[in-house]
């Protein structure tokens, strides 16, 4: 494997490094405190390429590879893990299925937007009984002949309220179980659609999570995606690719408060000298820098093997599972560093603490990866 990242790879890496600088981390103490989502920011975003990063051009995507995405997911996260996860579904949830596995008449109509940036899409499976157990899906569509009927709720849907297109996960035929599950395209807007409350939550506060309502809802039978049945695999196959999506975040928000807390420990004076030369201190950075670097091989380990089309699900599921539980040993870590400064949301480890947490839950909890990688080595 050659660890030289291209001159094209530096060169997205750097631009995503200075967007994040420049643009994300002004206000981003607020936002949180808010709960306010970065509009603006997402829209530059878009108009930068990175809400469609490896699409094909010809549907409005910057066509590039996904260790690019990685190393720009990296340094997004380390700043704002809520601008992260924006970034992460619409790319890795929405456009990555939809050019997968839409029709042609869907990707121009519905894929071109979302990878050219002009709307962001949602990616709607969870329900309040069918989490990490996706087959249970009580939101239902029922087919009416040339038109579905989708009933049913979703519940801590990213982009939830700021979306204009979701991917629906629901089941059709009960009777089949995961085989009669479909995914559809459901437009803002739409008779019968409603948003639900904003969720109020205890990290990635700036990311729009709603749940969402669907009562008799009319979804055109060209709106659904593959075959008659086809949802569950659909679904499975897209969150093997969005968990490269999330583990990136999570190295994000590690290296992210690694670089804080070096900063502060070589500035940091007790006992009459920089804290990092007091073997306490230098041994955390010296774990944090050590499992930081393996987490970011495990995702570029992913990102090739994806690129390569190969099975991605064992090396996804790696790579977040051990990449979120490194998130949240380093934040930790980096708030013990700062000592009573790392308590107060002026020095920003505090936050990165509480987005870490996330990564260990959603896109598949980290059991559930364990499930997937035991699997995976015993056949």
């Amino acid at each position: 494997m050659d660890f030289n990242l291209s001159e094209e790879q530096l060169m997205i890496q750097q631009a995503a490094r200075d967007f994040a600088q420049n643009e994300l981390l002004p206000g981003v103490i607020e936002r949180d405190r808010d709960q306010k989502f970065p509009a603006e920011q997402v829209k530059k975003m878009g108009e930068m390429g990175l809400l469609g990063m490896m699409v094909d051009p010809k549907y409005g995507g910057a066509g590039m590879d996904s260790v690019s995405y990685v190393l720009a997911m990296e340094e997004i996260a380390k700043v704002d893990a809520s601008a992260a996860v924006v970034m992460s579904v619409n790319n890795s949830l929405v456009c990555a299925g939809l050019e997968k596995f839409a029709s042609e008449e869907q990707k121009v109509k519905y894929l071109t937007p979302l990878a050219s940036g002009q709307v962001i899409g949602a990616f709607a499976l969870s329900e309040p009984e069918a989490g990490s157990d996706a087959t249970s899906q009580k939101t239902t569509a029922e087919d009416k002949g040339d038109y579905y009927l989708l009933n049913g709720i979703k519940n801590w849907i990213t982009n939830g309220g700021t979306a204009t297109y979701y991917i629906v996960i629901a089941q059709t035929d009960p009777e089949k179980k995961h085989k009669g599950i479909n995914a559809f395209i459901v437009e803002r807007g739409w008779e019968g659609f409603e948003v639900g409350l904003k969720e109020d939550k205890l990290g990635i506060r700036g990311s729009d999570t709603h749940s969402l309502i669907f009562n008799n809802v009319k979804v055109p039978k060209e709106n659904r995606i593959g075959a008659d049945g086809f949802g569950f695999n659909f679904a499975m196959a897209v969150l093997n690719g969005g968990r490269i999506g999330i583990a990136s975040q999570a190295l994000g928000i590690a290296s992210g408060a690694y670089e804080l807390a070096l900063k502060y420990a070589k500035t940091r004076k007790a006992f009459k000298t920089e804290i990092i030369n007091h073997q306490a201190i230098a041994f955390k950075l010296a774990d944090m820098a050590t499992q930081i670097t393996a987490a970011r091989m495990l995702c570029f380990k992913a990102a090739c093997e994806k690129d390569a089309g190969k099975d991605i699900s064992e090396s996804g599921a790696m790579a977040k599972l051990y990449a979120s539980q490194v998130a949240m040993d380093t934040t930790i870590e980096a708030v013990q560093i700062h000592g009573g400064y790392g308590y107060v949301k002026e020095y920003h480890v505090e936050r990165l603490m509480r987005d870490a947490k996330i990564t260990q839950i959603y896109e598949g909890t980290s059991e559930i990866q364990k499930i997937v990688i035991s699997r995976s080595i015993a056949k």
